[in-house]
């Protein structure tokens, strides 16, 4: 079963330096139908104008992953961490027993674009941590590759769930594959693009929860960017 989340029905909420687009109920936005999918808890789409940013703020038992599409955007954190970080470089801090941290773009006129991802972890009050990993998509174009796993597979980030995430770049017109093993579940996101996938269409930002499938096709209507979290 696939259950489209069309971007034109997700949470909004704008303010001068942000504009937020909510997948799952998050903050002053509540749909009792999206609290998360699996252990897939928060899908935010932000927009970070120039000079804007995220003041330093606690977090606490989330995974959290960033990642960039357009734009800079620095982090510190109370672990003593610091870095800028841009598109083709994810993100993955562990929140843990308690952290805090910012996050600013500071260019004076390139706004920044990116998805922020909460994952529940498989435990509480975990050790913080944090890692960046760079990428690039376009070495392997019409290819999944692998960013984020739970069992520190080489040249991806360590996270603390059954959760995988892979993107990929795919040329128009063309298609990949996916297949699901038993018992688990995957959300697929366009980041920017459009796609069908197993026979419906999926354009720019809107997402997709899949249960009970055996294989996703995806197959690219014109140059797409694609998010796919494999989920116990």
């Amino acid at each position: 079963m696939i259950t489209l989340r069309p971007a034109s029905e997700r949470g909004t909420n704008k303010i001068d330096w942000l504009e937020t687009y909510f997948t799952f109920s998050f903050d002053r936005y509540y749909d009792p139908d999206y609290m998360g999918f699996r252990d897939l808890r928060v899908m935010n789409e932000d927009f970070i104008a120039p000079g804007g940013g995220f003041p330093l703020h606690p977090h606490r038992d989330m995974e959290i992953i960033t990642y960039i599409l357009e734009g800079q955007l620095e982090h510190c954190d109370s672990m003593g961490n610091g870095a800028v970080i841009g598109p083709g470089q994810i993100q993955r801090m562990t929140a843990g027993r308690g952290v805090t941290h910012s996050e600013f773009n500071h260019s004076k006129t390139e706004p920044v674009h990116l998805y922020q991802v909460w994952i529940v972890p498989r435990e509480s009050a975990l050790e913080p941590g944090y890692e960046d990993l760079s990428f690039n998509l376009d070495d392997h174009r019409n290819q999944w590759t692998l960013l984020v796993s739970p069992d520190g597979e080489p040249g991806t980030s360590t996270i603390n769930q059954d959760a995988r995430l892979y993107a990929t770049r795919l040329d128009a017109e063309r298609e990949i594959t996916h297949d699901i093993g038993a018992n688990r579940h995957a959300w697929v996101q366009v980041a920017r693009g459009s796609v069908t996938l197993n026979g419906q269409k999926l354009n720019t930002s809107d997402g997709a929860a899949i249960t009970g499938e055996k294989r996703l096709s995806l197959q690219a209507g014109e140059d797409s960017e694609v998010l796919l979290f494999d989920l116990s």
